[in-house]
């Protein structure tokens, strides 16, 4: 795999989604949970979306278990609750496993220090965030604590912009 754009999965409706599809955009891949102290960056995630969506955002979610069993419930349930609970309107993709032995191989391209050598690594708690450039290439890697609406993280969005 060369790239982000290289992988296919289901979405959060169980309907496969290749992120091909967003060729051209620039891309915050984050893994994300219902019951975990940085749940709340759900709202500065979709205040991210709704300020830079028209310019070329797209934050895909990828809900995750790996982390305490912080996402307990199934796809249904949390695409509920991120709609009721944070409206959020970004893609969401069906729960998959983001470390250890049931790593999804999007995660492993992510994490893998061969492809990516400045940004690999594991990942070690929900709400790690990674940005892709328009052209599929990995840029830059943002921990769980960086909040989404951080100067920081919002310069480096509108720099690929």
């Amino acid at each position: 795999m060369d790239s982000v754009y290289d992988f296919t999965l289901p979405d959060i409706d169980g309907q496969q989604t290749s992120l091909g599809s967003f060729r051209g955009k620039v891309l915050m891949l984050v893994n994300v949970a219902s019951k975990c102290g940085f749940t709340p960056q759900y709202a500065g995630l979709e205040r991210l979306y709704g300020r830079y969506r028209q310019r070329g955002l797209e934050i895909l979610g990828f809900p995750a278990n790996d982390f305490l069993r912080q996402e307990p419930g199934s796809n249904e349930q949390i695409k509920a609750f991120c709609t009721l609970n944070y409206g959020v309107n970004f893609p969401m993709f069906a729960k998959i496993s983001v470390k250890g032995r049931r790593i999804h191989p999007l995660y492993k391209y992510l994490t893998d220090k061969t492809s990516n050598p400045e940004f690999g690594g594991g990942i070690t708690w929900n709400f790690t965030k990674f940005l892709v450039d328009r052209m599929g290439h990995l840029v830059g890697r943002f921990s769980p604590r960086e909040e989404p609406e951080s100067e920081r993280l919002v310069s480096a969005v509108e720099r690929l912009l």
